[in-house]
């Protein structure tokens, strides 16, 4: 074959491969035939990826010298619903699951247990509750927002869970009260 002929069955196989590959389209949601298609790709691309919302995060008992992972610990997210009509709703909160030896928790909330035709916008992590009920690392510190609320703001897409993660923290606990707390006489 003389090297024309090979690039110019070269090139058709390029055009056909391209043809197949535009005519598929994604296998998901059917082929892409126009640009007025887009808006609504993106639409179920938005509602699959706000089927489930998963938060996860570290909470450990700061000693003096170390870091040590609080087994047992729980965090509360609380978010703020939008109704159908637009109206934010009064806040709603989860727990997360207890924290295992590494101090990993993971909460995770579907906006269909919430309520059909709400939107969740604007949710925050909270420490909840350590496992010592006696004075080692029940004091829960502000690091990180664990007092005042963590807001979720950036998260990654878990195709594999169809989920939206967030990351939170480090969290940390004490068993130092606060001066602020021991200087009032309380």
């Amino acid at each position: 074959m003389a090297l024309s002929q090979i690039m110019h069955l070269s090139f058709i196989s390029i055009v056909l491969s391209l043809a197949v590959i535009s005519s598929a389209g994604n296998a998901e949601y059917g082929p892409i035939t126009s640009k007025a298609d887009k808006p609504k790709l993106e639409k179920e691309k938005e509602k699959l990826l706000s089927s489930l919302i998963g938060v996860q995060g570290l909470i450990y008992c700061k000693s003096p010298s170390k870091f040590i992972p609080l087994q047992g610990a729980v965090a509360r997210i609380t978010c703020v619903g939008v109704d159908e009509y637009g109206y934010e709703t009064a806040p709603f909160s989860i727990l997360s699951e207890a924290t295992d030896a590494k101090g990993y928790f993971l909460a995770t909330l579907s906006p269909k247990e919430v309520e059909e035709n709400w939107k969740i916008k604007e949710c925050k992590t909270f420490l909840e509750l350590s496992p010592s009920y006696d004075n080692t690392c029940n004091v829960p510190t502000n690091v990180n927002s664990g007092i005042d609320g963590a807001l979720l703001t950036s998260s990654r897409f878990l195709g594999d869970k169809n989920m939206k993660l967030f990351t939170v923290g480090p969290f940390f606990y004490t068993s130092d009260v606060p001066k602020s707390v021991a200087n009032n006489g309380y």
